[in-house]
Parts: C-alpha cells; structure tokens; sequence
C-alpha cells in the first residue's frame, strides 16, 4: 500500500481549514434523507414578539480535545449573535450531541420537547440527518453546520460552504475569461467522486466542455505513477483548465508540482482550485499553483468576524466557528420581521438571504445553500483578489 498525503484520523483532529470540506462530506450518503418534499412549506409558527427558545447542537461530550473547543467555539459564535440582536427574544439551549448520529437525534427530540422552535446544528452529516427525522414529524427546522448537499431538504438546511457552490463559482469565472474546455484532476476516493461531479454541473451551467476527470490514487506515489497520463489527457482532450480538487491535507503542494513537471504547463493550462490553497500560505509556492485561481470567502467580512471573536473571547475562532453565529443570526434576523411565520421555510429561504461572517449567504428550498465567494490568484507566497465575493444577491440582503 502507497503512503499516503495524511491519516483520516490526522485530518479529523484537525478539522479545520482545508480539512473541511473532508470532514463534512466524506461520509457516506444518508439512506433516508429528512421527511418531506422541497416545495413543502417546513417550520414552525412562532410569536416574534416573546421569548422563542432556539437549540444549539454541538459535538462536545465525544472526548475528542479537538471536537471539545470546536464545540465551546461554537457556543461562543452563537452568544455573540445573540448579543448582537439584543432586541429579539432568543432563549438559547446549547445541547452535546457527542459527535454521533444517536445522540444527535436524542437531543434534538428533547430540544423539541422543551419548547425548541427551531434547530441550529449539528455538525456531522450523520448526526444533521439523524436529528432532522428526529423532528421532522413535529415540523421543526434544521440549520446545520454541515456542507453535505446529500443529507439536504425537507426539514433540513446545510450551512457549509458546498463543492458545487465553490465549482460554481470557479468554473462560471474561467469561462468568462475564455477558458471553455475544464477538466478535473482528482483523487480516487469520495472526496474526489463529489467535487468532480460539482465541477462537471458547473462546466454544464456555465456552457463550457467537460473535458474529464483525471484521477489519481490519493498519495505521492500514486500521483507520481499517474500524471505522465494525465498530462497526456489534458493535451490530447484540448483542455484549456483543470481544477485541482486537493487541499493541504490531500497533497495540494504536489499535485502542484508533479503536474507541471508531467508536462501540464501552467502557461497553457489554467488551474483552478474549490479549497483554500493560500492555507497554509506556503502552498502557493507551488508551480502549478503560480497564476492560478481559487476561491475564497469573503476575506473582509471574516477578518471583521475574526477580529471581534477575538477581543471577546481572547482567542481566534476555529475556522467553522462563523456557521453558529450565522445560523442564529438568520434566526434573529428574521424574528425581527415580526412574522410568526418567521422560522418557516418560506422566511429562511428569503431572496436576499443573509449577511453572514464570510459574506452574504442564502438558503435554497431544497436545503442547500449559496454563499458568495471571491476569486484570488496565487502569485508565489501570497495572493490577490481579482473578482471581488458579492455583496448582495439580486435584491438586497441584510
């Protein structure tokens, strides 16, 4: 067996900047996704005008040190919104769901039970879809901290920033630069399945040529044996860009360099990235990775968030703190209409969305979310914005 770029379990305590979009994707795929059609209205009724009680879910109680500040991380991001909406009655009850789908789904029922209108968490997408049935029958909204687009819909909403919101995001900029032939380079494993599928979505949305997936087993040598092939592809289908689906901890820096050194010159064929690749800023030193664009939250609004979590709490946010406080956020938000339909999926799934710690954001009727991104260009040890994250959708958000 090849070594590969790092564990699972060497990800999983890090759960965390590019780790990410692993840790919420990877799993396998519900069998039974939450009660209810995408067109249902979901939700319950509340008085906008009194105290509504809002659960919190967390992963703290699994003994895993890293999952515990994730977890107190997060109570601490959900406190702060409710401060910052000081004129709505919001009776916060933070529950442990101990990082598993069992517990997830007790809890939440309890939550209901004591008068929880609606649900902000959990994490896992085992757990989101655990809790989601949970309540599903007594009409209870999910905003979970997932980004898993599978375990979506009926009751359930994910807060995640998704492959295919990112894919969406790239592929439409590369084509409005002229790049129509996109192909992906991705590992052979599910990460790797997902995001090319997002890519090739994307590529149809945008009316460009989805030249391939060029795939490679997830470790130096396995790319190492593998990338003379892919070079070969990438010429021989014409392809004009390919999007590198790796980040840090799935060998992002040598893909970046193997692939130049296979003969896919950065000069001819434009890479493109749907993670973080200036996490760790070294990564952009790569060759392939030199002129090449990725997306990227809204780097103002998260330094804004990053900055104001630290002088409350005397420390910087774990990187997926920022979901709690927008959920709880679009949860105040909207009590401030007044509405008693205000947690329903009609409100949540408002047009204008919401302003979020990394940039507006908006639910869709089907569970899944839209968040804006920016495009960055990598330039050796640094990188700069070239297409700015939008700052509203088609109407104004607030």
């Amino acid at each position: 067996m090849h070594q590969g770029f790092g564990t699972v379990s060497k990800i999983r305590q890090s759960i965390g900047f590019a780790a990410v979009g692993i840790i919420l994707s990877a799993c396998e795929v519900p069998t039974n996704p939450s009660i209810g059609s995408d067109t249902a209205e979901t939700g319950q009724t509340v008085n906008a005008n009194e105290t509504v009680k809002v659960a919190l879910l967390v992963p703290a109680g699994s003994g895993d040190g890293n999952l515990e500040k994730l977890a107190n991380n997060f109570v601490q991001a959900a406190r702060l919104a409710t401060q910052d909406y000081s004129d709505v009655k919001i009776d916060l009850t933070v529950y442990s769901t101990g990082g598993n789908s069992g517990q997830a789904a007790g809890v939440a029922k309890t939550a209901v039970a004591n008068g929880a209108k609606i649900i902000v968490g959990p994490l896992f997408a085992e757990s989101v879809n655990a809790a989601g049935n949970a309540v599903a029958s007594q009409n209870v909204n999910v905003l979970s901290f997932s980004n898993n687009t599978a375990i979506a819909g009926g009751n359930v909403f994910i807060m995640g920033d998704t492959f295919e919101n990112k894919a969406n995001r790239v592929v439409k900029f590369a084509a409005s630069k002229g790049y129509r032939r996109i192909a992906t380079v991705s590992a052979q494993n599910t990460v790797g399945e997902i995001s090319a599928s997002a890519v090739k979505s994307a590529a149809a949305k945008a009316n460009v040529t989805y030249t391939g997936n060029y795939s490679y087993e997830m470790s130096p040598a396995g790319l190492s044996a593998a990338a003379p092939a892919i070079a070969s592809s990438v010429k021989s289908s014409g392809t004009t860009a390919i999007v590198l689906t790796a980040d840090s901890d799935t060998g992002l820096p040598f893909v970046g360099r193997m692939l130049p050194a296979a003969g896919v010159s950065p000069a001819s064929v434009k890479y493109l990235g749907i993670t973080r690749w200036d996490i760790p800023s070294s990564n952009l030193t790569a060759p392939g990775l030199v002129g090449g664009w990725f997306t990227t939250p809204d780097i103002v609004s998260a330094q804004q968030f990053n900055a104001r979590f630290t002088q409350a709490y005397g420390g910087a946010p774990h990187p997926l703190a920022g979901l709690a406080y927008d959920g709880v956020s679009a949860v105040a938000k909207l009590l401030q209409t007044g509405s008693s339909k205000a947690l329903t999926k009609s409100a949540l799934t408002r047009r204008g969305g919401f302003r979020g710690t990394t940039g507006v954001f908006r639910f869709n009727k089907d569970g899944t979310n839209e968040r804006a991104l920016a495009i960055a260009e990598g330039n050796g040890k640094t990188f700069r914005i070239i297409s700015g994250a939008p700052t509203s959708f088609s109407g104004a958000g607030s």
